[in-house]
């Protein structure tokens, strides 16, 4: 017998062979998108899975192969795929109208179960999406105060609208391909979780007029955040008149019914919100004040803000947006959620413990986040921030081939993780975090076996 036929497939190979159909169809893709792919999270060397449904937690490749969920439509899932009250409300609707050109009375409905969670949305104006909506609280915001400058957190993601990606990604102080020197002078970035640095800056430049985070951290917590800084932010904006903003384009109505705001008990001047809102379907919006939210208003004699958009307020939206949010509103799919969320954190750190693996689970409520090769003490709880919650540890440069090559191995043992990290559902199970856990130590095992990591 040859040294060639003792030689096991590598990971890439055994991955290639699993995916096989999904791998023509990237071949199809390539000639058709940059890197074949629609979306920079999607690319995966060598080639992404292609998805061919999806139900609850689970979905189902071009191959047949069955998957754990926790990409969760990029967070935009509570409920888990295809939910029957939402697909039954998308479906009556789409019999109806798909985009009639005119007001309807699911966006008010949809616009009231927004205000009954969301204490703080005294007014809102639907978006097409997220980026939408951080775009217009920003030029709100603007309009407003009068100030052309605007405050965020390095790490903070806001959509790729020209003004607040900056310093969205390391290095953080980089210039971004294509977003002009003038532009990006007007966004002003600082470390997260530094309350004295907020200080300084608003006291220094009266050109800001409004301050934007994700209230739990940025990339969904990848430097988490806690109510402590939250309600120091809120009573130091105050204090200098400037806005704040919450981009709950990923905590709305996960982390709790209410989103973070409610959570936290803080109460924001300006509110996005996308994903889970339209249930899964494209839709977003602002939320707060009226007296912001009347820049938007017909006022003789006072500067409106003009705000066409082709799918505003879409019923077919609206129609998921109300399904789901009617759903949520009872709080037993948040708490789930968050619960086996925790569980899986907490199953995955007494894997590493026990097999004496340099990995670590963190993150809180329904997202859960990985660390490979690292170095610190074991978590002795649930509020366990690795490093100390240090901004170039936690974001700081990673090894490519170490997270596609994860990825595909947690592919080959039926788990599709968002990278190093994911979302759980209200439609996920203990089955799937009990698989999820056998998951990552055979891929952790395969990882070793190809020499890209040690114990």
């Amino acid at each position: 017998m040859s040294q060639a036929t003792l030689t096991r497939p590598s990971l890439t190979e055994r991955y290639a062979a699993a995916f096989a159909r999904s791998q023509k169809l990237h071949e199809q893709a390539r000639n058709i998108f940059p890197n074949g792919v629609t979306h920079d999270a999607r690319h995966l060397l060598p080639f992404p899975v292609y998805v061919e449904r999806a139900q609850g937690a689970h979905k189902w490749t071009v191959e047949g192969r069955e998957l754990i969920d926790y990409w969760s439509g990029h967070g935009a899932l509570l409920l888990g795929h295809s939910h029957p009250a939402v697909v039954e409300a998308v479906q009556r609707q789409m019999e109806q109208a798909t985009h009639p050109g005119a007001c309807h009375k699911r966006e008010i409905e949809w616009g009231q179960w927004v205000q009954r969670l969301m204490p703080s949305a005294e007014r809102m104006r639907f978006t097409g999406s997220g980026t939408e909506a951080t775009m217009m609280a920003l030029r709100l915001a603007r309009i407003f105060t009068g100030r052309p400058r605007v405050l965020k957190f390095a790490g903070h993601f806001h959509g790729w609208n020209d003004f607040l990606y900056p310093g969205a990604d390391a290095p953080y102080d980089a210039a971004v391909p294509g977003i002009l020197t003038e532009v990006a002078q007007n966004t002003v970035i600082v470390p997260p979780n530094d309350l004295d640095a907020v200080e300084q800056t608003l006291r220094g430049d009266p050109q800001i007029g409004c301050v934007i985070l994700e209230p739990t951290g940025g990339h969904w917590s990848q430097v988490p955040i806690r109510g402590t800084f939250l309600k120091g932010l809120r009573e130091i904006t105050t204090r200098y008149h400037r806005l704040l903003i919450f981009d709950e384009v990923i905590t709305g109505f996960r982390v709790s019914p209410g989103g973070a705001q409610e959570h936290y008990g803080i109460k924001p001047d300006l509110t996005t919100l996308a994903k889970i809102l339209a249930g899964g379907l494209p839709g977003g919006c602002v939320a707060g004040r009226a007296d912001i939210l009347a820049s938007l208003e017909f006022r003789p004699g006072k500067e409106k803000m003009r705000h066409p958009g082709t799918f505003n307020a879409n019923p077919l939206s609206a129609s998921a947006g109300i399904a789901t949010l009617q759903i949520i509103a009872e709080g037993q799919a948040c708490s789930r959620a968050n619960a086996l969320a925790q569980q899986l954190r907490q199953r995955l750190n007494a894997l590493f413990a026990e097999r004496g693996d340099a990995c670590v689970a963190y993150g809180e409520f329904s997202c859960f986040k990985l660390l490979l090769g690292y170095q610190g003490p074991r978590p002795s709880g649930d509020d366990f921030i690795p490093y100390g919650g240090d901004l170039n540890k936690l974001t700081g440069a990673k090894d490519p081939r170490l997270s596609h090559a994860f990825r595909q191995g947690m592919l080959l043992h039926g788990v599709d993780l968002m990278g190093l990290g994911g979302m759980t559902t209200a439609a996920h199970t203990e089955a799937d975090i009990e698989q999820t856990v056998a998951a990552v130590a055979s891929t952790l095992d395969l990882l070793r076996e190809e020499g890209l990591i040690e114990r």
